[in-house]
Order: C-alpha cells, then structure tokens, then sequence
C-alpha cells in the first residue's frame, strides 16, 4: 500500500475514535457545570459507553495494519509531523490494545460516580463517604497498571499516561533537588521581619463582577470566545473538546480576589494551548494534540504565576479592579496588593497556594499516591497519613478532609499519575519564561502596558503548534537549550520573594 493511502486511513480511523472521546468529553464538561446531580447515574452509563466505543475503534486490529505498513516508509522518517504521529500512535496503539473493553468502560463508569461522591463527600467533609469509591478506583487502577505490563513499578506505566517516557525514579530525584533548595527559600522566607499584609486582597467580590474582570484579562491574554467559553464549577479545569470548542471552568471566592482570577488566567493557559493546536487540519492526530500535561501546566502556570503575580501585570489591571471593587480595593496601594498576591505562608488548599508551598502540596501526593498503588498505603488510611505529612511538610494541622484529602478530584477521576505533572510543569514554566525574557527584553514592559500578546505569540510558536511532533524532554531542550532543572523555578522565586520580603 502507498504510504500516503496507508496514512490518511489511519487518519480516518484516529480521528474517529477521537471524535467519540470529544463527546465524552464535553458530557464530563456538562456534569460538571449544569447537569443536575440526580442525572449522574445515567451519565455514567453514558460515559462508560462512550468509553468502551472509543478504545475499540482505537484498537482495531486495522490500526495496527496500517502501523505497520508505514514504519519504515518515507513518512516514518525525518523530523515531520507524520512520522512524530506513526511514532506516536505505535506507543498509545501498544498501551491500548493491552487493556480489556470491560475494564476500560468500568474504570470511566466508576470514574464518573465518583466524581459525584466525591462533591458530596467534600461538601460534608466527609472521607468515609468517599472511601469505598477511592478503593473501587484504586482497585481497577491497579488493574490497568498490571495489564500495561511495563517495566519499572506499577506507578511508572501510569505515569507513562500523563508524561510519557517519564520515570518515577527520575521524577523523584528531580522532586529532591527542587526541596532541598525550596526548604532553603522558605527558611529565608520565614525569617524575614517584612511580611505582607494579606489583607490587601481581602474584602467583598461580587462573583458576578469577578466573573466579568476574570473574562476582561484572559480576553488580553488572547482567549477566544469566538471558541471558548468560561464557567463556574466545584474544581477548576479545562478542555479541549475541538476545533472551536475550549471551555474553561473556575471559581470565586467572594472574600478574596485573586483565587477565582488566577484559577481562571490558569485555566485560560491550557485553553490557549488547546487553541493553539492544529486541530482543524490535524485532530485525532499526535500532532494535533498536547505533548504531555507537564507542558500543558507549563502554559497554564506561566500565565497564573510568572505573569498573573507580576508587578508588571497589576500595573496595568490593578486601577481597573479598583475601578470594579472600589470599596475594597479604592485605597489599596499596588505594593501592598503584589505583596499581598505573593504572600508566602502554608494553605490548606493546592489551588489556592502560594508558588512556594504548591510544590511542596505535590510532592505529598506524590508520595501518597505511589504508596497507594503499590499497597503501602490502605485507602482508610489516607486521612491520617495526609494529616501527619501535612503538619510534617507545612507546619500546621489540617482541621477537616475537606481542606485535607478531599479537595482535590483526581482520585475520584481516576487520574493517579497526574500530580507529578503539576511541579514538572512548574519548573517548565520557569525555564520557558526566562527564555521569553532572554528572548524579549521588552516583555515585562509590554506585560504593563497591557499587551500579553507578544507572550502569547512567543508560546504559539515555540511550544504550541508542534503537538506531540516532540517529546516533552526534546522539546524542553530545543526552546531552552538546555534539559529541564529546578534552578530557572528557585531563582525566579529567590528574586521574586527577596524583593517583597527584603532578603
């Protein structure tokens, strides 16, 4: 067969099954903005479905067909999309074909109910709630782990799901070098006699006037709501459903103004790299699709933190939020307000925290989750250890699950492998930004003068448009020159904090 015959079949038959996965999908966007909590049952069946449909199209034996037939041929070679999508769909087509139907449509079944237990459970703060689900997830999760049958511990092939090629051991040593000169940080930090007024950014915040600032900036920052659109959830996140479709969801806190706003210039981050993706010409293609979630939240956490918490951005969006929140905000001078932003001290919440202390969230999960999978840790006893880590770690005793082991949905989702993907981004982040600025001298200026397009073009090109053509680790190299470290991440915080803390 011609290669290029060869290849527009595979097309054909990868876009298909991508299709399906987009309606599921934006059935996961809908129970988590609208649907009505008595409908969760059905929309499990619906989910569970959709699932077992998608990875049978996915895994037809004619995939593998044509898989073959093109390795070696002329697309298969070279540095172009084609032969990144043959490399690429060889690796997700040999994952695949080793899981059931059955435990595939079980484990999105499970997945979805949980998801609902799990906001009830959270509203009540209430584990015990949620423990037979985590157990029912941690059961088929180890399942597919087992069926995946790679080398390496258990936690290595889910890993390999959210960050592919990524190894925990690897993740692990990078993980310690990032504490070691974090704890560092913090201890200059903490022992510094200028502190922030965290009351700078308290006061009382309309959600509905929240709602309209948040669409304002990740308008500037080049959101299209021509394809987009921003709502309000019980956990942040985007998706990506396809060409002209990225929704993104936040939410507010009436009594502080930078959660929601930063939750949604986060969120926004993913949905421009979405947007950024060929997925007009090239959808249910690798190249066409997000390299791996550790650059994803490099793009997310770029605008949150490196922009969202610059003195450059509040310079120009300051005066409009006093503008919208004068009777909290009219007499708040910018300085005390971007110290206020940066302030660096323990939080419950990982969305809510502070750069420092968010890596620090990670690496206890991190740690859970791997002892979780390989049995080290029973299910039950997930409130107790996250409690004594927690207080190891931060320093303070958690007070309910609800600020402890319950606020975050992944487990529920099923998505154990996906944290790492958090501090990995960090740091991606911090290295692609200074890159930008070494790049751009002029960044910050045009940040304050309220043009972030240049950043976002900057990103377009160098990160977004490729897709998966390269691995996370390649493509680190070929925009930073150089492999990933902790160190752009601590010096970027290191100047940051010593401006604001006086160290």
């Amino acid at each position: 067969m011609d290669p290029k015959t060869a290849y527009d079949e595979l097309a054909k038959l990868t876009r298909e099954a991508a299709l399906l996965g987009s309606v599921g999908e934006l059935l996961e966007w809908d129970q988590h903005s609208v649907m009505p909590p008595a409908g969760a049952g059905h929309r499990s069946d619906q989910i569970s479905l959709l699932a077992g449909m998608r990875h049978k199209r996915f895994t037809d034996p004619r995939v593998g067909e044509l898989l073959s037939a093109l390795e070696g041929s002329r697309l298969s070679l070279g540095d172009t999309p084609e032969a990144a999508d043959i490399k690429e769909l060889r690796c997700a087509y040999d994952k695949a074909v080793k899981l059931p139907g059955r435990l595939v449509e079980e484990l999105a079944k499970a997945a979805s109910l949980a998801q609902e237990e799990w906001v009830a459970a959270r509203r009540e703060s209430d584990f015990s709630k949620f423990l037979p689900w985590l157990e029912k997830i941690l059961k088929l999760t180890r399942e597919k782990a087992k069926a995946y049958g790679l080398p390496g511990e258990p936690y290595d092939a889910l890993l390999d799901d959210f960050e592919p090629g990524a190894k925990s051991a690897e993740v692990s040593a990078v993980f310690s070098a990032l504490r070691e000169d974090l704890i560092k940080l913090l201890d200059k930090v903490r022992g510094s006699s200028r502190q922030p007024d965290a009351s700078a950014v308290e006061g009382d915040f309309d959600p509905v006037v929240q709602k309209l600032f948040a669409e304002s900036v990740i308008g500037a920052m080049g959101f299209d709501f021509d394809s987009g659109r921003l709502d309000t959830t019980a956990h942040p996140f985007c998706v990506g459903i396809g060409a002209g479709d990225t929704r993104i969801l936040t939410r507010y806190n009436p009594k502080r103004l930078p959660n929601g706003l930063l939750a949604a210039m986060h969120e926004a981050g993913h949905a421009l790299y979405e947007m950024g993706l060929d997925k007009q010409n090239r959808f249910g293609l690798p190249s066409a699709e997000a390299v791996s979630l550790g650059i994803h939240e490099s793009q997310s956490r770029i605008w949150e933190n490196q922009v969202g918490r610059s003195r450059a951005f509040w310079e120009h969006f300051f005066p409009q939020a006093q503008r919208l929140f004068r009777s909290s905000l009219g007499k708040v001078k910018l300085d005390d307000f971007y110290g206020a932003i940066n302030e660096v001290k323990p939080s419950y919440i990982r969305v809510e925290a502070n750069e420092a202390y968010y890596n620090l969230h990670i690496l206890l999960r991190f740690e859970l989750e791997r002892a979780l999978l390989s049995g080290d840790l029973k299910p039950a006893e997930v409130p107790v250890e996250w409690n004594t880590r927690f207080k190891k770690y931060f320093g303070v005793a958690v007070d309910k699950d609800s600020n402890g082991c319950l606020q975050d949905v992944h487990w529920a989702a099923g998505l154990i492998g996906y944290f790492p993907t958090y501090t990995l981004g960090n740091l991606y982040a911090a290295q692609f930004f200074a890159k930008a600025n070494s790049e751009m001298p002029d960044l910050a200026k045009k940040i304050s003068s309220g043009d972030l397009f240049g950043l976002r073009g900057w990103l377009k090109e160098r990160i977004h448009r490729h897709g998966k053509r390269y691995r996370a680790g390649v493509l680190c190299h070929r925009v930073t020159g150089g492999p990933l470290s902790h160190k752009p991440l601590i010096e970027y915080m290191s100047a940051k904090y010593g401006e604001i803390y006086g160290f």
